[in-house]
């Protein structure tokens, strides 16, 4: 039986530093880890796994550094499924903060929100941040009452992050739903039903996974980004893309050498 990719990567962290080790054709990190389409706009992101761990890093030393976020913090992120909201779970999990997608701001630490979730983040009484979404990584026009831009405080970041004291993997990572139920993971729990989905799903190290889903519930996330970072893949991720043609689809899956289509 093979050995799955990273077999000793306990965090959803360490899988990414498993791309960035290299040493495999899967894991070359100059090769995209991370491609995004917003088929409203047009915009088309691509990311290495190199760049998003460049990402990552800067918005943990903004979580850390910035924010004061740590360990037995809850983060509510109120953020479609999206390259940037890739990058927000994975400095959550640098930084040792639980991450919380679609979740209750008034119940959260700090809140991560997209500009569709901008009313109800206002519930959350610690710190706001605010992502545009827009192409480039762009600012808002006018920063929101209230809220951090992202696009304008992350560029100032160290490009290096180490987290004040190690995150454990038995320290909770993730708050989620399957079907409709909640459920509570550690780091390591997360990454064990990643890799069982990798399994239940096919996918395999340099796969090409296109995914439609939400980042809402588990289903959307092991698609996403989960399964895929798990075993060695690459994730495309597609937003508003509900009126693609078929023969558009065709033409995406072949230039992006999708393999598996989820959603």
């Amino acid at each position: 039986m093979t050995a799955p990719f990273a077999a000793d990567a306990r965090t959803p962290v360490e899988l990414l530093h498993a791309y960035l080790r290299g040493g495999t054709p899967a894991a070359d990190p100059s090769l995209p880890l991370v491609t995004f389409y917003d088929d409203a706009t047009g915009e088309r992101v691509e990311l290495s796994a190199r760049t998003f761990d460049n990402w990552v890093a800067k918005t943990a030393n903004l979580l850390q550094d910035e924010l004061n976020a740590g360990p037995d913090d809850r983060a509510s992120l109120l953020l479609p499924a999206h390259w940037q909201s890739a990058v927000w779970l994975l400095a959550c999990w640098s930084v040792g903060v639980t991450a919380a997608p679609g979740g209750d701001p008034a119940d959260a630490d700090l809140v991560v929100s997209g500009p569709d979730g901008l009313e109800a983040a206002q519930a959350c009484t610690g710190e706001r941040v605010a992502l545009a979404l827009r192409p480039l990584g762009g600012r808002f026009p006018q920063r929101p009452d209230g809220f951090l831009d992202y696009a304008a405080e992350v560029p100032g970041q160290g490009d290096r992050f180490a987290p004040y004291s190690p995150v454990p993997p038995d320290a909770p990572a993730l708050e989620t739903t399957v079907d409709g139920l909640p459920l509570k993971l550690t780091g390591e729990q997360t990454v064990q039903l990643a890799r069982e989905g990798a399994a239940r799903l096919g996918i395999g190290p340099g796969d090409r996974v296109l995914s439609t889903l939400s980042y809402e519930d588990w289903s959307g996330l092991e698609a996403g980004l989960l399964a895929p970072l798990a075993a060695g893949a690459s994730v495309v991720l597609c937003r508003n893309s509900g009126s693609l043609t078929a023969d558009q689809w065709e033409k995406r899956t072949d230039s992006e050498r999708v393999t598996l289509r989820l959603g």
